[in-house]
């Protein structure tokens, strides 16, 4: 039996000399030591001879263990390449779906669609629908593979749906959907392509090489990946996929701060609070360069391309303006455990677990996601881990919104596990920096030092990084004005009408209307990242609210 524990020299005097402070070593402990306090106490050792204290240290390593799928060098994305294909027993998905990729189907909400086009995409669902049944048991041996399977059927799906005629009723068949309603099942994500199908898992390895020459692993990285399976074959929807792909690789930096600043929080002390000031403005130079990254999707894919010729793929039944034909799915009398899936929105970049984790470990998730009014179906992990979310004053702030817990629900289990591990944590950033704060404000510390004591080095350091994350999304919301908000006012009303709507004059009047925009993942898309944006600064703590709470 193991224990990770924190040796931390006992001063021989008042005055602490960081230079004999030894932060977060860690030591085994046989199980020749029975007499251990339980996990509950902090004080564990005291060792006379050596003057040393040890202390249990909260595992944080655990940010990245195998249970959250979380690697140390990659974060949420996986650090071998994922499979490409599946074995030969599933062949026939895998066909089909090359297939339709080779005869480069068309969207059936296409402006000016030729016949050609609309017989080549009716003989493709032809082809699926006759299909035989493929079991998914043997799948279930295989994370690896359910991830494939996954993103096999979800793409199938999307072509099927998105080709078929805009005044045609929405029915998958019985071959797409009992075994992705299984798969999904398994993998508890919904059945639609997901933020983890067509970027955490959806990438391979340009020059084909998973080893090095001496045998070592190769790792992802920004310049060693490539998009693997597209719906428009365009360059333009390889970056759109890669630019978040870089993200989330970049993201790596900012777990590893979390957790550093985590393993700080437990010793608690002055010199734990300078070093949480340190990496604070590393994390918001992160964020940052995360921004950075984010605008520079502009290089590689064109506004234009993307709203009219990759964006329609990812609609999900609730993400059209106005509202399309319901999904029918087929077959599901066949397997009696299976019932009508309810969550069908497309892939939205709320799927990153990424952006939530940054929104968690700041605390920013109880402003930036909180709903107008308390939400009655709100569990208790909506709250902060004391509870109910609390305002820099202490008042009670409405719960996380549903769109927030909704969005988790189309991660991989286990990045949903993750990012409630970090909302759960016994010692909250937040928390920490207001009681450094008035810690020092109580003490008479920062008016002797003008202003400048280590409370208020670390608030301010903990308000660089909010700031940096309303930056971000400032950024974000720039994009989405130049991808979606522009090329939607450029389109003449009723030209582009979503798949499974009835394409009456009755439809592109109220098109016209210029109903609110809605994002693949079903929210009114302006006014929710406004609302996120504008919100996360309510985060920022002010001191003189601070010192007056």
């Amino acid at each position: 039996m193991f224990r990770i524990v924190s040796i931390i020299p006992f001063p021989r005097d008042s005055e602490e000399n960081e230079q004999d402070r030894v932060l977060i070593s860690l030591i085994t402990l046989p199980p020749s030591l029975p007499s251990l306090p339980p996990p509950s106490e902090s004080l564990l050792l005291v060792s006379e001879r050596t003057n040393y204290l040890i202390y249990e240290l909260e595992d944080t390593t655990t940010l990245a263990a195998h249970d959250f799928d979380v690697d140390t060098r990659t974060g949420f994305m996986p650090p071998q390449q994922p499979s490409l294909r599946l074995p030969s027993d599933w062949e026939p998905w895998e066909d089909i779906l090359d297939r339709a990729i080779a005869s480069k189907l068309q969207l059936g909400c296409k402006v000016r669609l030729t016949e050609e086009e609309r017989e080549t995409s009716e003989r493709w669902r032809a082809r699926v629908r006759e299909l035989s049944i493929l079991p998914t048991t043997e799948l279930k041996k295989s994370e690896v593979l359910l991830r494939r399977a996954h993103l096999v059927l979800a793409w199938l799906l999307h072509f099927y749906i998105h080709t078929l005629p805009t005044n045609s009723p929405i029915v998958i068949p019985a071959p797409i959907t009992l075994p992705l309603l299984q798969v999904s099942r398994d993998l508890q994500l919904p059945p639609v392509i997901t933020y983890s199908d067509d970027v955490l898992y959806n990438w391979r390895f340009t020059n084909g090489q998973e080893m090095d020459e001496y045998g070592n692993d190769i790792l992802p990285s920004p310049s060693n990946i490539s998009a693997h399976t597209l719906f428009t074959g365009t360059s333009d929807e390889a970056e759109f996929y890669l630019s978040s792909a870089r993200m989330e690789l970049k993201g790596v930096e900012a777990l590893e701060l979390m957790r550093s600043m985590m393993d700080e929080m437990f010793v608690g002390d002055d010199i734990a609070t300078r070093r949480i000031t340190e990496y604070l403005h590393e994390l918001a130079e992160i964020i940052k360069e995360l921004g950075e990254m984010l605008m520079k999707v502009k290089e590689g894919c064109k506004p234009e391309v993307f709203y009219h010729e990759i964006r329609p793929w990812f609609r999900g039944e609730d993400s059209s303006s106005e509202g399309g034909g319901k999904w029918v799915f087929e077959g599901l009398e066949m397997d009696e455990s299976l019932s009508r899936p309810t969550e069908l929105s497309g892939p939205s970049a709320g799927q990153s677990a990424l952006v939530h984790a940054l929104d968690v470990f700041l605390g920013v998730d109880q402003f930036s996601h909180s709903a107008t009014s308390p939400s009655p179906s709100a569990s208790s992990t909506d709250a902060g881990p004391s509870g109910a979310p609390q305002s820099q004053n202490g008042s009670a702030k409405q719960p996380r919104s549903t769109f927030l817990k909704r969005m988790q629900g189309y991660m991989p289990r286990h990045h949903r596990a993750f990012l409630n591990h970090l909302a759960n944590t016994p010692r909250p950033l937040r928390d920490f920096v207001l009681t450094k704060f008035q810690e020092g404000g109580a003490s008479g510390e920062e008016q002797k030092s003008g202003g400048d004591s280590d409370g208020q080095k670390v608030l301010e350091a903990y308000n660089a990084a909010v700031q940096a994350l309303k930056v971000f999304r400032d950024k974000h919301m720039i994009i989405v004005a130049l991808y979606i908000i522009g090329p939607a006012r450029r389109t003449p009303a009723g030209s582009v009408p979503s798949t499974g709507s009835s394409g009456t004059q009755a439809s592109k009047e109220k098109e016209a209307k210029r109903e609110p925009l809605k994002g693949t993942g079903g929210t009114d898309l302006v006014k929710f990242l406004k609302s996120v944006r504008d919100q996360t600064k309510d985060a920022l703590l002010l001191s003189d609210e601070v010192s007056r709470a």
